[in-house]
C-alpha cells in the first residue's frame, strides 16, 4: 500500500499535512479510513518515540544534562520529571499544541520508563488520529458539497432555486398569505366557546334563517341571487348539472334570451374562494368550460368595475337598521411589459407579484414578451386567492354607501350578516350608494376579507375575526329566541362532506 507507506513517513515530518493528506484521500475514495488511520498513526506514534529516544541519547551529554536541570523552568524541569511519568501528562500533551516536544524529549533526558512512555503515548495516538483524520475527512467532504452547492446556486437553475426559497419564506412572513388553518388556529377555541354560549354550532344557521344552513356551506348562490332587488345586482342564469350537450343548449338559450353579448362570467353555483370562476369570450370557450365542470354554472355578464368592493354587513335582529362592518378595496394587478422580459421575468422582478408567481403562470403563458407599454390584466375574479389584492376599504363607507347597503340588506329574507361582493364604475357613484351592481352574496362562513390588507397583520385580523364570529353566534341566538330553527349537526357535516366531494374541479380563476 504505497499510500499508506507515504503518510506514516509523512508524519514524521509534518502531522498535520499527513492526516490532511490522509483525510483527502479517505474523502475521495482513494484510501480506506481504517488504513489511513492505521498509517498516520503509526507514523504518529513513531515520531513520539523517536522524541523520548532523542532526549535519552542527549542525556548523555554531561554538559548537556548539567544544563537541562539548571536552566529549565519549573514546567520543563521537575514537574515534568515528576508528571512524565504520569499516564493524564502524556495524554493531554497530544491534545495541547506545542508541549509534545519539549515534554517527550525532557522524558526521555531524565529517564522515564521507556515502556511506560510507549503504552501511554499509543493510546494517546489511538485517541487522536481518527479524530482528526475522520473530523478531517468529514470537513473536506462537506466543504466539497458546500463549494459544489455554491457553484451550483451561482448558475441560471441555481439562482430560481435561490429565488423560490426566498419567496416561501417572504410569504409565510406575511399573514395575507398564511394556509386557513393556521389563520383560524387561534380563534377556533374562541368559536368554540361561542357556540358554548350560543346553543352549540346549529346556531350558525339562525344567524341567516333565509339562507340554507344559514350560507354556511354549500349553499346555491343563484338562490341567494334570487332573493336580492334586481336593480342592484348583475344579473344572471344559472345552467343546471347535467349532459354536456344539455347544458351547452341551455347556456346558449340563456344568453340568447338575455340578449348577452361576451365577454361572460361562469363560476359554480356551489364554490369557494373564487375557485373555477372563468372569464369566457367565445361560445367554444363556454362548452369547453361546461365540459369541464359538470355541476351547476352560473352565468353573468362580465361587468368592466374597473372596482369591486367586498361590503361586509351586520345587523342585530331588534335594530330597525344595520351597518357596514368593514369594506375590502379589492385591486387587481396589471403587468406592463418593456418589450423585452417575458411575463415570467416581470413577475419574478415585481416585489408583490412575485409571491404568487406559480398562479400566475397557470393562466398566462410566461415565455410571452409584452409589448412595451403592454398592459396586461392578470387576473378577473376578485379573490384574494387568485391573486387579487386585497386594501382595507374603510376610507371608501360614506352614509349613503351605509343607507344603500342596508336598504339592500333589508329586501333579503332572513339576512343578518355576510358579505356582498359588489362591482361598480365610478368611486363618486359607490360613495353615493348609486353605483353599486352585486356580483353575489355570502352568508355565516364568509370573511370580512379587509384582514388580508398587507399591512394589517395577524393581531388586528385575529381581533377582527374574533368579533365577526361573536356577532354571528349573538344573532343567531337572537333569532332563535325569535323562533328560527338551527341545523341539525349531522346534517351540517354531511354537507360539509358533500361539497368537499364534489367541490369544483378548476383549481385556478381566470
Amino acid at each position: 500500500m504505497p499510500w499508506a507507506v507515504w503518510l506514516a513517513a509523512g508524519t514524521l515530518i509534518s502531522e498535520d499535512a499527513a492526516t490532511l493528506t490522509a483525510a483527502w484521500l479517505v474523502g475521495r475514495g482513494d484510501l480506506s479510513a481504517p488504513v489511513a488511520v492505521a498509517a498516520c498513526g503509526l507514523g504518529i506514534w513513531a515520531g513520539d518515540l523517536a522524541l523520548w529516544l532523542a532526549g535519552r541519547l542527549l542525556a548523555r551529554s554531561e554538559r548537556l544534562h548539567r544544563w537541562c536541570v539548571r536552566r529549565a523552568p519549573l514546567v520543563a524541569g521537575r514537574a515534568l520529571t515528576l508528571a512524565a511519568d504520569e499516564p493524564a501528562a502524556i495524554v493531554a500533551s497530544r491534545f495541547l499544541p506545542g508541549t509534545r516536544l519539549p515534554l517527550y524529549l525532557t522524558a526521555g533526558a531524565l529517564g522515564t520508563r521507556p515502556i511506560a512512555f510507549a503504552l501511554w503515548t499509543f493510546a494517546a495516538v489511538a485517541v487522536w488520529t481518527p479524530l482528526v483524520v475522520l473530523g478531517a475527512s468529514w470537513w473536506l467532504v462537506a466543504g466539497g458539497a458546500g463549494l459544489v452547492v455554491v457553484r451550483a446556486l451561482q448558475t441560471a437553475p441555481g439562482r430560481r432555486v435561490v429565488a423560490t426559497v426566498l419567496t416561501r419564506l417572504d410569504r409565510w412572513r406575511r399573514f395575507e398569505f398564511w394556509p386557513t388553518p393556521l389563520v383560524y388556529a387561534p380563534i377556533a377555541p374562541w368559536i368554540a366557546w361561542q357556540a358554548l354560549r350560543h346553543g352549540g354550532l346549529r346556531t350558525l344557521a339562525a344567524a341567516n334563517p333565509g339562507f340554507e344552513d344559514g350560507g354556511f356551506v354549500g349553499e346555491s348562490k343563484a338562490a341567494i341571487l334570487a332573493t336580492l332587488p334586481a336593480p342592484w345586482t348583475v344579473p344572471f342564469a344559472l345552467v343546471p348539472a347535467g349532459a354536456s350537450e344539455t347544458r351547452v343548449a341551455a347556456f346558449d338559450r340563456a344568453v340568447a334570451d338575455a340578449g348577452w353579448t361576451y365577454p361572460l362570467i361562469l363560476k359554480p353555483d356551489v364554490g369557494q374562494k373564487g375557485v373555477g370562476v372563468r372569464r369566457v369570450t367565445s361560445r367554444d370557450d363556454a362548452a369547453t368550460y361546461l365540459a369541464a365542470e359538470p355541476g351547476a354554472v352560473i352565468v353573468q355578464p362580465y361587468h368592466p368595475g374597473p372596482y369591486e368592493a367586498g361590503i361586509f354587513y351586520v345587523r342585530r335582529p331588534d335594530e330597525a337598521r344595520g351597518r357596514i362592518f368593514s369594506v375590502t378595496d379589492k385591486q387587481f394587478p396589471t403587468l406592463i411589459g418593456d418589450g423585452v422580459s417575458t411575463l415570467q421575468a416581470l413577475l419574478r422582478a415585481h416585489p408583490r407579484l412575485r409571491l404568487q408567481v406559480p398562479l400566475f403562470l397557470q393562466r398566462h403563458d410566461g415565455g410571452r414578451v409584452l409589448a412595451d407599454g403592454e398592459r396586461l390584466a392578470l387576473v378577473t375574479a376578485g379573490n384574494h386567492c387568485q391573486g387579487a389584492i386585497f386594501l382595507d376599504g374603510r376610507a371608501l363607507i360614506t352614509p349613503a354607501l351605509e343607507a344603500r347597503i342596508d336598504q339592500i340588506a333589508r329586501a333579503v329574507p332572513g339576512f343578518f350578516i355576510g358579505r356582498f361582493d359588489v362591482r361598480y364604475a365610478s368611486r363618486a357613484g359607490f360613495a353615493r350608494g348609486e353605483d353599486v351592481a352585486i356580483v353575489e352574496l355570502n352568508g355565516v362562513t364568509s370573511e370580512s376579507t379587509n384582514i388580508y390588507d398587507p399591512a394589517f397583520g395577524a393581531l388586528a385580523a385575529w381581533k377582527t375575526l374574533a368579533t365577526q364570529w361573536r356577532l354571528v353566534f349573538e344573532i343567531g341566538a337572537a333569532n332563535r329566541a325569535r323562533g328560527a330553527h338551527g341545523t341539525d349537526l349531522r346534517r351540517l357535516a354531511r354537507r360539509v362532506l358533500a361539497f368537499w366531494r364534489s367541490r369544483p374541479a378548476m383549481p385556478v380563476a381566470s
